[in-house]
């Protein structure tokens, strides 16, 4: 790498993890699957990917029609607020549920909606296109050509690392949640994260 490229990539390493770090919709359900050992590979592909092509769809300068787009964003917004009520419902179902505390009956979930619900969980959320479209797209205006995709690299590095580290790292959280108990704690809370999460967006909107 080139010695001046290295600011760059450690400037987008470091916005990447700032704005993926965080209790989030996207995250808590990484962490599940993660617990769960289902299809965790192909979440981890998905939600880092997403956010690959994301960043730079942001660097290429999609972040500027996104944000003069009010509709764009409202679509999304509202969109992806109901899928996180849906998905809330879900989580309190199985919190409430005795026979679902038990880590194998949540077991058995296809490839396909394990897939699908990683895609929902990036793509419907309005957050996501704030914060890599429109962010790193603002960010790396401050670059030249091959300081942007320097920039580029750093955030998606973020990403990549984030979400293995989340998902593959779970298993060493397995003993803990051995008990139904920690799955039932677990379930509520992902469901107050979508719920708050889902209001947060529905406000904005509203505001």
């Amino acid at each position: 790498m080139e010695p001046g490229l290295f600011t760059p990539v450690f400037t987008g390493l470091l916005v990447g993890l700032g704005l993926i770090v965080a209790i989030g919709a996207q995250n808590a359900f990484v962490l599940r699957q993660g617990l769960l050992r289902e299809h965790v590979v192909p979440v981890i592909l998905v939600c880092a990917l997403s956010d690959v092509i994301l960043i730079a769809a942001g660097v290429l300068g999609l972040g500027t029609l996104i944000s003069q787009s009010p509709v764009l964003i409202r679509i999304a917004t509202w969109g992806g607020a109901g899928f996180l009520l849906v998905y809330a419902g879900l989580a309190l179902r199985r919190a409430m549920a005795p026979e679902s505390l038990r880590p194998a009956a949540n077991e058995g979930n296809s490839l396909r909606a394990v897939v699908v619900a990683a895609l929902l969980f990036t793509w419907l959320n309005p957050h996501v296109y704030l914060d890599t479209v429109v962010l790193f797209g603002s960010l790396s205006a401050s670059y030249d050509g091959a300081g942007r995709v320097a920039f580029w690299c750093g955030g998606s590095l973020a990403s990549i690392a984030w979400f293995s580290l989340l998902g593959g790292g779970a298993r060493f959280l397995a003993p803990l949640f051995s008990r139904p108990v920690s799955w039932r704690i677990l379930d509520l809370a992902i469901a107050a994260v979508m719920v708050a999460i889902a209001i947060s967006l529905l406000w904005g909107a509203a505001a």
